[in-house]
């Protein structure tokens, strides 16, 4: 029977594994069957791989799997390309420069045209972390990290490293052997790849061994940044992004660390300092802060001059610069600092920067939170009034507690405000909604009423023209967002007040549209709504609204609250249903118009067991005598 010829073209096998401790077997047994199987025999033919060069091609492949898991973190994808050369016999590939020629460094399918290609199995191991540095040269061994690229340097008869935009991809390459090959007739080149193999295993010198930091990393490098990363996510302060930096880094991987934060200028500011002997702290930060590193430092890694306060006996160390980079923009440096060793094991090095990507997304994070925080509270801050105004002989009182979490501002909002001539303003709404759009809301009424009532509109006059602005914005919103516009019903209660100086009391007009009605308290505990209910703002283009008149005579009190307080739930109750609201108005006869609020709002949270679910808003007016009203400021 005659030899096979050569495949025509290569044959590609590829998987996609999982960045986990499964990884590495799973790649293994990948490139076994690959080299092993079918496609292997008919694609080496007459040529063969021996069971040393699969051997290696496993072992090699196990190697770079271990690394992009443990220090990439993403998937890993294994391809096993099966080259079956250009149809040149055995003899025409003794040559001991390897597969391509004395300059053959480009890539796992480059070769020189003029030097006939063996047969042989190119493995690419890609990761999807295409910015992370990959180690390799005569210092690896001596500085901790593990031999994966020596033993692929000692094993391959090339190998390279290729940059994507979104990947990272170690190659290596390893030619056919040809079958029935002696010990005693190993090629030159087969015989450099032994000895060189030998010598990547051998021991290393007692002056050489490795950091036991080095050490610890190799085995819990990926438990310790599983821990990082949990710590760091969901902090929103950058300071104490920080502060557990420093937790977290000494004295696990550094004796000291130092992290700087830029600000808003583009300086670097140190912001945290720790060592793991407290008492150098101080010492530590004060040189740190004179001689502080470089804003535009770019590379991780980079040796830092050591502080000779940094360790008491003076032995000096190693000290690392990692700069704090995410989405593009520098936010601060990392300085870590070991004492007793003149340079830090690279499986050290890596760790770090692995930890100190971390630190920087945390910091990104805290601070992008930061910011929308801030914007959010100073438009929050224009929604309410930043004081309410003082009415001579009205004792007012204002509790307002907004539903959203770290809000300041919901659905509900209020004012106080003078008019002129001796009137005063008051009101109280309530937004449909809690959500932003509720609050775009809640800031155009306040301002709109204000400006209305300074130009001399009457109650009715300013509720009939809020209507009509409500009602014309949902028109527009309606146009622009077709059916994904809601519209926008408010509720309010809007009144004047006019006290009178000489006998005491107040004069109020006042008009409910469709808000909880006001509730007036006499001075014999008799309670009764002040005005009558009336229509939602927003729903109809032209209501009629109308205001009710009363005279607030001295030591009685005004009520009012949102739905807030009488809608509060208890099971199937309400606060309000027969008359819960007046019956704990009724109690508050003889007290002042702050301890009524208070009173209000307390029984408003202890109407229910559990929290409220709803924006509340209660304003009190209380007219008080003459006499009392000349006292107060």
């Amino acid at each position: 029977m005659g030899a096979l010829f050569p495949l025509a073209r290569e044959s590609v096998s590829r998987t996609t594994l999982p960045g986990s401790v499964r990884a590495p077997a799973a790649a293994r047994a990948f490139v076994h069957t690959a080299l092993t199987g079918r496609s292997a025999a008919e694609a080496f033919a007459p040529i063969t791989l021996d069971e040393r060069s699969i051997g290696d091609a496993v072992l090699l492949v196990s190697e770079l799997v271990t690394n992009a898991v443990l220090h990439a973190g993403t998937q890993v994808e294994v391809v096993c390309r099966l080259q079956p050369g250009d149809g040149a016999t055995g003899e025409d590939f003794e040559s001991e420069d390897g597969p391509f020629g004395p300059e053959a460094t480009a890539g796992p399918n480059d070769a020189p045209r003029d030097v006939p290609r063996r047969p042989g199995v190119v493995i690419e191991v890609a990761d999807l972390h295409p910015a992370s540095t990959v180690y390799g040269g005569p210092e690896t061994q001596r500085r901790g990290r593990g031999r994966g690229l020596q033993l692929i340097g000692a094993l391959a008869e090339s190998w390279g490293v290729t940059y994507h935009r979104t990947r990272k991809a170690v190659w290596f390459r390893l030619d056919a052997e040809r079958a029935g090959t002696e010990l005693d007739a190993v090629p030159t080149s087969a015989l450099g790849r032994e000895l060189r193999f030998a010598e990547t295993l051998a021991p290393i010198s007692p002056r050489e061994q490795r950091d036991p930091t080095a050490d610890w990393v190799d085995r819990g490098g990926p438990s310790f940044l599983a821990e990082a990363s949990e710590l760091l996510t969901g902090q929103l302060d950058e300071n104490m992004v920080a502060a557990l930096a420093g937790q977290l880094l000494v004295p696990r991987l550094a004796d000291w660390c130092a992290v700087w934060l830029t600000t808003e200028s583009g300086r670097l500011q140190l912001a945290r300092v720790w060592h793991s002997n407290e008492q150098r702290i101080g010492a530590l930060r004060v040189s740190l802060e004179r001689h502080p590193p470089p804003t535009g430092l770019g590379s991780a890694g980079t040796s830092w001059p050591w502080p000779g306060v940094a360790d008491s006996q003076g032995a000096g160390g190693s000290a690392v610069c990692f700069p704090l980079i995410a989405h593009g923009r520098s936010h601060g440096v990392l300085l870590l600092g070991r004492a007793g060793v003149p340079r830090m094991a690279e499986s050290v090095v890596r760790l770090s920067e692995d930890v100190a990507r971390r630190v920087a997304q945390a910091v990104a994070t805290a601070r992008q939170y930061t910011r929308q925080a801030t914007i959010s509270r100073a438009l929050q801050r224009r929604q309410l009034p930043m004081s309410l105004a003082h009415i001579p002989g009205v004792d007012t009182a204002i509790v307002y507690e907004p539903h959203g979490e770290g809000q300041t501002v919901g659905g509900d909002f209020y004012d106080l405000f003078p008019m002129g001539g001796r009137r005063w303003c008051f009101l109280l709404g309530d937004v449909q909604g809690s959500d932003p759009e509720a609050m775009s809301v809640t800031g155009l009424a306040r301002h709109l009423v204000r400006l209305l009532a300074r130009e001399g509109h009457g109650v009715e006059s300013v509720l009939n023209r809020l209507n009509q602005a409500l009602v014309e914005e949902d028109a527009e919103a309606a146009e622009i967002d077709g059916e994904q516009s809601r519209p926008r019903f408010l509720s309010l209660l809007y009144g004047e007040l006019e006290p009178d100086p000489a006998g005491g009391g107040a004069r109020c007009t006042l008009a409910s549209a469709g808000h909880p009605l006001p509730l007036r308290l006499t001075t014999q505990g008799a309670v009764a709504p002040a005005a009558s209910p009336q229509m939602l703002l927003g729903i109809d283009e032209n209501p009629d609204f109308h205001a009710d008149t009363l005279a607030l005579e001295p030591g009685e009190t005004l009520l009012c609250v949102t739905d807030g307080v009488t809608e509060r739930r208890n099971g199937l109750r309400q606060l309000d249903d027969d008359d819960g609201l007046s019956d704990i108005l009724r109690g508050c006869v003889g007290l002042g118009a702050k301890a009524v609020a208070e009173r209000v709002r307390r029984a408003t949270h202890d109407f229910s067991p559990e929290p409220i679910d709803d924006d509340l808003a209660v304003l009190v007016l209380e007219a008080v005598p003459a006499v009392e009203a000349q006292r107060m400021p």
